[in-house]
């Protein structure tokens, strides 16, 4: 109680700096885009800016990554500071729970192939930085590749405790998601938690056919099944989790209007919410930003908000 009250009270009091010291989960970070910027700078002198206007495609967001990240950071230094980066942001936005990790293809990129090596880069980060913070290490995969080129990838990954979940992210429309069945049925196998990109750009029914095909645990985004009560009624019976980022969809032209975000309907239907941040050096949020944007914007209560951190903070 003693978190919610100050958290409850932080909100309404607009108090930013309030709302950071108190625990919360990111579940919804892509490192690369995720860290501090402010760290980034110290490091190496980019000022990578957020944008400022509300894109209107995939193509556009693509873009705005090409021309401030571009190749800067490619290489196995630069991969490492950019892990370290992501901490020092989570750390100092109070994130107690962090789930980012490396997409497969980083693997032969950025550490020869060596799975030690990748797990070990986000290991000491999280020990220098944060080491009370809870770091659940997830497999990326992108929706552009091939199967056969990411099941080849995934050799390395198979058996490793240390990863927590699997997610699937990209264009939805680069490939239908069932060629990517296979896969979660290998990862199920491998006690992975299954997650996947579905419903930021797609309908209601992509949600819950994606849930079906890859025997999903939790959406990322999901926000259109608002638009269906049926799939909502779906979701809440097999207790699937949405973690949503209101900011990057509002800025990504899914959502009009921050006033009119449908994660209060789909948390007032009884669909089980996060609030996360996404994509933090693009769309100039973090965490906390957006549960005070969300209060702010009268989407929610500062109460249903300090409920939606508490169901974020829960073990899986």
């Amino acid at each position: 109680m003693e978190h919610s009250d100050r958290f409850i009270c932080a909100l309404k009091n607009n108090d930013l700096n309030s709302v950071r010291r108190i625990p919360k989960a990111d579940l919804h970070n892509h490192f690369v885009l995720g860290g501090s910027r402010d760290y980034i700078h110290i490091k190496t002198g980019y000022d990578i800016r957020p944008m400022e206007t509300v894109l209107h495609s995939m193509e556009d967001m693509h873009k705005w990554s090409h021309e401030n990240i571009g190749s800067r950071f490619h290489s196995r230094d630069m991969r490492k500071l950019l892990i370290e980066a992501a901490f020092v942001q989570a750390k100092n936005d109070g994130v107690s729970i962090l789930e980012i990790g490396e997409d497969v293809w980083g693997l032969g990129e950025f550490f020869s192939n060596d799975i030690d090596e990748l797990i070990t880069a986000f290991s000491d980060a999280n020990k220098a930085i944060a080491p009370d913070m809870e770091l659940r290490l997830q497999i990326g995969l992108s929706r552009h590749c091939g199967i056969d080129y990411l099941m080849k990838c995934l050799e390395h990954f198979w058996g490793r405790k240390e990863f927590h979940s699997i997610d699937l992210y990209g264009d939805e429309l680069a490939q239908p998601i069932e060629n990517f069945v296979p896969i979660y049925k290998k990862a199920k196998e491998n006690g992975l938690r299954l997650k996947a990109h579905i419903g930021e750009w797609g309908t209601a029914e992509d949600v819950k056919a994606g849930i079906q095909l890859l025997s999903l645990d939790e959406v990322q985004h999901g926000i259109a099944a608002a638009e269906s009560d049926k799939v909502m009624d779906y979701l809440i019976k097999n207790k699937i989790t949405l973690n949503i980022t209101p900011t990057s969809n509002f800025l990504l032209g899914r959502v009009s209007d921050m006033k009119k975000h449908p994660i209060g309907k789909l948390f007032r239907a009884g669909v089980d919410v996060t609030i996360n941040s996404d994509d933090i050096l693009m769309f100039g949020s973090d965490v906390s930003k957006e549960y005070l944007a969300l209060y702010h914007h009268g989407v929610l209560t500062a109460e249903e908000l300090d409920q939606i951190r508490i169901n974020g903070l829960r073990r899986r």
